[in-house]
């Protein structure tokens, strides 16, 4: 006859249980949260990005990211900075380069991708420019696993405040802009290579969470069923 556990085991099981089964269902529903949010993101980015562009605001949010902006003014080459990056044309550098606009502040603008042995053969266009972009917040702290390294000229994330200082621009937005243009264009810097993909796998997570807190229910409500049919006999 199988032995019969103590009621101080079958009361701590419960506790485990029921512990488990809380947390793993407000896991899921945390996890539906983050796909309404997500799901809402992904339509509001979808409506900013083809909106008609507004004058680039002074100071921009998080509220902003993405939206469409247009500038005018005259680029600082001699202030460039070159952060290294990773697309769909290989390994290489965003071009970051400082525009003097017709408002009084300067505003960085990512003015696209150059390969690593043509970094010093792009081009620049002299006098007045226009620019038409998206509001893309800073990246501070560096990129992952690698800080970002002014001293020696190695960036790794682009940086508003950091390149910024380094550069002795003032005063500066605290955004910067990735420029629109042709990815297709054979000449360099290559605008208009901005990643619009936002990962939504919070659905799945979801079902994970709510799964698992299933199956450790009916773990539960099995083990307590056989407890009963053993006490019974």
């Amino acid at each position: 006859m199988p032995r019969r556990r103590s009621a101080g085991f079958l009361a701590g099981l419960s506790l485990v249980a029921m512990l488990l089964v809380t947390g793993f269902a407000a896991l899921g529903v945390w996890q539906v949260h983050r796909l309404a949010w997500k799901r809402d993101l992904i339509a509001r980015v979808a409506q900013r990005v083809h909106a008609a562009p507004i004058d680039a605001p002074r100071v921009a949010t998080q509220a902003d990211e993405y939206r469409r902006v247009v500038a005018t003014g005259r680029f600082l080459h001699d202030k460039a900075t070159l952060v290294q990056a990773s697309t769909v044309r290989g390994p290489g550098y965003w071009v970051m380069t400082p525009m003097e606009t017709d408002r009084g502040f300067i505003l960085l603008v990512n003015r696209g991708f150059v390969p690593a042995q043509d970094r010093q053969y792009y081009l620049r266009p002299a006098g007045a420019v226009r620019v038409t972009g998206l509001v893309r917040l800073s990246e501070p702290k560096g990129g992952f696993l690698r800080s970002n390294d002014p001293t020696a000229g190695r960036w790794y994330s682009r940086d508003v405040a950091a390149i910024a200082g380094t550069r002795r621009l003032s005063p500066i937005a605290g955004y910067f802009v990735d420029a629109e243009g042709d990815p297709a264009t054979h000449s360099y810097p290559v605008p208009g290579l901005t990643v619009l993909r936002f990962p939504n796998n919070h659905f799945a997570y979801a079902i994970t969470w709510f799964t698992l807190a299933a199956m450790t229910m009916c773990a539960y409500i099995f083990v307590m069923h056989q407890e009963w049919k053993g006490a019974r006999k």
